[in-house]
């Protein structure tokens, strides 16, 4: 018995024209699947499958949160996953992916979409992923504002880092390291 059998969808003798295949992804699916992006999380997954002349439409709903790092400051931080996907499928003689076909054994009967439904999840976390403002762990702000001295955001990006208003940044009479004074002049007189 395979790991991710519970995910297969039997294409040969479909049913009706229509039928609807419900999966629910929580932690256990995700430790199964072993991978570095996401290892927790409760998502709905629901399959609507259509036969049409030779061919089968899987429509895939997902709807659900994830836990993934925050950016900022490493702790969990929920992300709310929404997403629909349409792939197409027909039988052959081996498993292969041809523009925007996948090609399943005959002799399989079905296909296997505990992968598609993690592939599906993973394209839909941001590139930038952090916490709204005020919820990141006020020890790590604390610790990463320490170390933002006389830096600058770039115009580029202005969102690197964002902190709350009333957080303050160290200045220059923050700094209690001597060795820094004699630099401090080089800037005043120049």
């Amino acid at each position: 018995m395979s790991k991710f059998e519970q995910y297969n969808i039997p294409l040969k003798g479909l049913k009706t024209e229509s039928q609807v295949f419900e999966f629910d992804l929580d932690d256990n699916y995700f430790k199964k699947i072993d991978s570095p992006e996401v290892q927790h999380g409760k998502i709905k997954a629901t399959v609507t499958v259509r036969a049409k002349q030779g061919l089968f439409d899987l429509n895939f709903v997902l709807n659900g949160v994830i836990q993934i790092p925050c950016d900022r400051c490493l702790d969990e931080m929920n992300q709310p996953i929404q997403y629909k996907e349409k792939i197409q499928v027909k039988f052959g003689d081996k498993f292969s992916e041809e523009d925007d076909i996948v090609i399943v054994p005959e002799t399989d009967g079905g296909i296997n979409v505990a992968w598609f439904l993690y592939e599906f999840i993973v394209l839909n976390i941001p590139i930038k992923h952090v916490h709204a403002p005020g919820e990141c762990n006020k020890n790590m702000v604390g610790r990463l504002k320490k170390h933002i001295t006389r830096q600058r955001i770039d115009d580029d990006d202005p969102d690197d880092l964002e902190f709350n208003e009333e957080d303050e940044i160290p200045t220059d009479e923050s700094i209690s390291d001597p060795r820094w004074d004699g630099l401090q002049n080089i800037f005043e007189n120049n």
